[in-house]
């Protein structure tokens, strides 16, 4: 290399090792793609005793089950107050920028708090309440565009403790359950809040599940849990592509399905474990391929990492399946129920004792390798983590706290 050149390219490297790198935005509940998966590369594989570095913490949020939405620079998320639903927006070091009050809020009979986490969109922000209100927020000034009573709208009726759905934004139109007579789901034009088209046929009510969009580039339909069935839906026109019997205990179907492939993996609390359904080739069946008792996810959701499924049972021990067969590939006893994430070749998880863990999902070395505890805040500890930008945020009740979890060595 040329002698005067080198100092220049030296000083544009150290330039750009300076510069920051894109954030990795989380703009809906359970990451990019609603499946736990947070594609994140340079974070810890292990934390110093204690935990990682806590950057900043924010308080006052209200009463929440709410997880934070990550996306343009700014952290969403909701709380409750006198039993009326609040949306903030900080920046990413936790400076409040506003707080808007969105609507009436359900008393969730014995568990109250919030549950949607927004859904961020095209400058815009989705949720609904767990009374029903379908609101539309202007991200950057916090204003109301337009709310919606999916249940006055649509037919439908409240749960027991509250709907509690996180909406899905496909393309023009933003999709609701609100559990109407052929209005089990319903998508709004997401610009005007009005209806696009209802699941005609389909009059399950809700069952606390946020839907997910299924599209392997031949078959594109939007899949979720209602009261009584596991569905498929066309997401243009609302179609009711096929659905599938799924009767369990209360009525409670509280995790999104997971993707694996061609297949559809759903798992269920109460010691009712979990199946997998193979979507048929033409999109309009599904069929059961194994059922599995031990690894009943009650609501803190799954995750498919290489062709195995891990998540935490309601007896408190994690397991691993191997997808294609559902055997138990890897347990860990007693570690304890709660909510499972995955990034850069770790587990975490924000256990219902309020550990934190990180854990190696190697199912020949499948233990926890770090641990620290969450001591603010107050009631259940049943938010899910995100990770956004090598900052591991973990909200508890009124309380929201980042992590610093970016190797920095």
């Amino acid at each position: 290399m040329n002698a005067r050149r080198r100092p220049i390219l030296i000083l544009l490297l150290l330039l750009l090792a300076g510069l920051p790198l894109a954030a990795a935005d989380s703009p809906q509940f359970r990451g990019p793609n609603r499946d736990g998966i947070f594609p994140e590369t340079g974070l810890l594989k292990s934390w110093p005793e204690g935990g990682p570095k806590l950057l900043w913490m924010a308080e006052g949020l209200g009463e929440s089950y709410a997880s934070v939405s990550v996306a343009d620079g700014r952290i969403y998320t909701t709380g409750k107050h006198d039993q009326r639903g609040s949306v903030y927006a900080f920046d990413l070091d936790g400076k409040l920028l506003w707080r808007k009050e969105y609507g009436a809020e359900h008393s969730g009979n014995g568990y109250p708090g919030t549950r949607t986490t927004p859904t961020v969109d095209d400058g815009r922000l989705y949720l609904l309440s767990s009374a029903g209100l379908a609101t539309a927020i202007d991200a950057e000034s916090g204003d109301v565009v337009w709310q919606v009573d999916v249940f006055d709208a649509f037919g439908g009726s409240n749960i027991y403790f509250g709907v509690a759905e996180s909406p899905l934004v496909d393309g023009p139109r933003v999709i609701f359950t609100p559990g109407g007579k052929d209005a089990a789901v319903v998508a709004l034009d997401k610009k005007t809040g009005d209806a696009v088209w209802t699941s005609k046929g389909l009059s399950d009510k809700a069952a606390y599940c946020s839907p997910r969009l299924f599209d392997d580039g031949e078959r594109r339909q939007i899949i979720t849990l209602v009261s009584q069935h596991l569905v498929g839906i066309g997401p243009e026109t609302g179609e009711v592509l096929w659905r599938h019997p799924i009767k369990v205990n209360y009525d409670i179907h509280a995790n999104s399905p997971i993707f694996a492939g061609d297949s559809i993996y759903v798992s269920h609390g109460y010691g009712q474990g979990g199946r997998l359904f193979q979507l048929a080739a033409d999109g309009r069946s599904v069929s059961e391929k194994w059922r599995e008792e031990k690894l009943d996810v009650h609501h803190g959701g799954a995750v498919l990492i290489d062709g195995r499924i891990y998540g935490a049972a309601s007896k408190k021990d994690w397991y691993c399946l191997d997808a294609a067969s559902g055997e138990i590939a890897a347990s860990i006893r007693r570690l304890g129920k709660g909510s499972v994430i995955y990034a850069d070749g770790r587990l975490y998880g924000y256990l219902e004792s309020g550990d934190v863990v990180l854990v190696d999902p190697d199912p020949a070395n499948f233990q926890v390798v770090s641990r620290f505890k969450i001591t603010q805040g107050s009631g259940q500890h049943w938010s899910h983590p995100v990770i956004s930008d090598g900052v591991l945020y973990v909200r508890h009740g009124d309380v929201l706290l980042a992590f610093d979890v970016k190797d920095r060595s």
